[in-house]
């Protein structure tokens, strides 16, 4: 097979094409002929060396993809040959195979394509837990969405949205701010400006839920919400968050929830279950598909630095180099 690799921690330019020996089909797994990845923030961290790495060198990232299968570990029931599947937390999915649990494993819907798939399942996924389990939101909640126009930051808008919220959306520029406001942000704003002052207020006082992905801004994020708000810290793309002092969370009634898709996806049934009511909710025009960027496998440093660029507001998915 084909992967893109590091043996060390840095930059893009750490990553390398590569030939490798497939990998072996445990029982209860099935070996997946890969069509599509998605990339995420988590590649990035873990190709710096910030995040835990499962396996040893040469590392292959990479948790969320979809292909065909190719053959079947032992013990196999429900799952042919020739099936789509996809998965959002199987390692090793920057490669042309990749064995996958059958737990993890999603079978995909005649009308969810391979690329599809890798650009929604992981992202979605995220959002659908984050508003309802972290901090559900209800009809007339005030909510604050961090990185608004990026992949999670987008349906989180659409999903909130849709349960009769009122959404604030935070982005880093002017254009992103357009872009969350396209898609139904009440109030569109960017970090440049003093938005925890706007936002409350805009928001008579705090905002009930503030979704943080950016994790530098987790003490603005607890003085734009309200008395009995909540802070969901879910990510640390801009760095680690600050501490938090115990005493400040008594006096203002206020609390921090942490959130982890992988805590979530904790049977084959939930998975099952959560990935159906995202794609029904796709089906139904609830929430859109991102756009999609493609790269080929082999030009995967390039992607990397684009999505360090800032400048996605969609979905990076890299392909095998056969299918362009």
């Amino acid at each position: 097979m084909e992967a893109l690799v590091f043996d060390r921690f840095g930059g893009p330019e750490v990553l390398d094409y590569r030939r490798l020996p497939d990998p072996p089909v445990p029982p209860g797994h099935v070996l997946l002929a890969m069509r599509a990845a998605g990339l995420n923030f988590a590649d990035l961290h873990r190709r710096r060396g910030h995040y835990r790495l499962a396996g040893t060198a040469p590392h292959i990232a990479g948790y969320e993809g979809a292909g065909d299968v190719v053959a079947l570990g032992d013990g196999v029931d429900g799952i042919r040959i020739g099936d789509r599947i996809g998965f959002a937390d199987v390692p090793f999915a920057n490669a042309t195979r990749v064995a996958v649990p059958v737990e993890r494993a999603i079978p995909l819907p005649d009308d969810i394509g391979h690329r599809e798939a890798a650009s929604i399942l992981l992202q979605g996924l995220t959002a659908q837990y984050l508003v309802q389990d972290s901090a559900p939101v209800r009809s007339g909640a005030r909510v604050l969405i961090h990185a608004a126009a990026g992949g999670v930051g987008q349906l989180l808008v659409q999903m909130a949205k849709r349960r009769g919220a009122t959404v604030f959306a935070l982005t880093s520029t002017p254009a992103k701010a357009a872009i969350a406001t396209a898609i139904g942000a009440d109030h569109s704003l960017t970090y440049a400006e003093d938005w925890v002052a706007a936002v409350r207020a805009l928001s008579d006082g705090g905002v009930d839920i503030a979704y943080d992905s950016v994790g530098t801004t987790l003490a603005d994020s607890l003085a734009a919400a309200r008395p009995r708000g909540t802070v969901v810290a879910y990510g640390m793309a801009g760095g680690d968050p600050p501490a938090i002092d115990p005493r400040q969370l008594m006096e203002q009634s206020k609390a921090v929830v942490g959130g982890d898709l992988w805590d979530h996806l904790d049977s084959r049934g939930s998975r099952l279950a959560r990935a159906g009511a995202l794609f029904a909710a796709l089906r139904a025009g609830e929430i859109a598909l991102p756009e999609i960027e493609v790269f080929p496998l082999s030009r995967g440093a390039d992607a990397h630095r684009r999505l360090e660029s800032r400048g996605v507001t969609g979905k990076i998915v890299l392909v095998p180099d056969e299918a362009g």
